[in-house]
């Protein structure tokens, strides 16, 4: 698995969310998301943006760039 799919299934299960919230969330199908979460696909990097937007964390972060979360501002 790679490091966007462990962090983002992290900071889904940390927000208690299930994976089917999330598609609904980012307006794509379940079987989408999971993709994501299975490490199968990835999204754009319009799709990265908001997925880092939606849990605070910069997309370094969701990328294994490094393991701080906050946003540089």
């Amino acid at each position: 698995m790679s490091i966007f799919s462990e962090r983002l299934k992290l900071l889904r299960q940390e927000n208690r969310y299930k994976q089917r919230e999330m598609a609904e969330i980012f307006g794509m199908k379940l079987r989408g998301y999971q993709q994501y979460e299975y490490g199968q696909n990835y999204p754009t990097v319009l799709g990265l943006i908001e997925i880092a937007k939606f849990f605070h964390v910069s997309t370094d972060y969701l990328l294994g760039l490094t393991d701080k979360r906050e946003v540089n501002r």
